[in-house]
């Protein structure tokens, strides 16, 4: 039988930290806030705060060990997002797109060309600025993600 639902959270330079804790409490879900420096979190019981020790992918890497079926995770790290949806998780970046197998694909090679682009010199855009409709977006999708895995018998 599935088990419960939870959300991992790839806290360091995540806009929509406050709508993960609305839906989650409205769900009664368990997240996990991971970063590498403290992060200030809500006194909630279900709310995790998860300190790692700083270096490159260590966020990451934990994320990544413990998602699987029955868990969403929300991040904008390609590469994470990539071992996630393989690990069988609902995988969510801050605007509410959603990495998915068919999508995960093109997302790692359009993002293995713009580093590919910046390490040859070349100047390139960033991210557009965050926006009202993408919190709107990010909130329907992970509203949307949690309502999946209770069809699926998660809870």
């Amino acid at each position: 039988m599935p088990g419960p639902i939870t959300i991992f959270v790839d806290a360091d330079a995540c806009p929509v930290k406050e709508e993960i804790y609305r839906v989650a409490g409205r769900y009664g879900l368990k997240v996990f806030v991971v970063a590498n420096a403290f992060i200030n979190t809500p006194r909630d019981a279900m709310i995790e705060r998860v300190i790692v020790p700083a270096g490159p992918d260590v966020a990451d890497d934990w994320i990544a060990e413990r998602a699987a079926a029955g868990s969403i995770v929300v991040t904008q790290d390609v590469p994470l997002a990539d071992r996630c949806v393989k690990a069988g998780a609902e995988v969510i970046g801050n605007t509410g797109r959603a990495f998915t197998t068919a999508s995960i694909g093109m997302a790692l090679a359009t993002r293995n060309l713009m580093d590919d682009l910046r390490s040859a010199g070349q100047t390139t855009r960033g991210p557009k600025p965050f926006s009202p409709r993408d919190r709107s977006d990010f909130l329907q999708a992970l509203d949307g993600a949690v309502q999946k895995l209770k069809r699926d018998g998660f809870g």
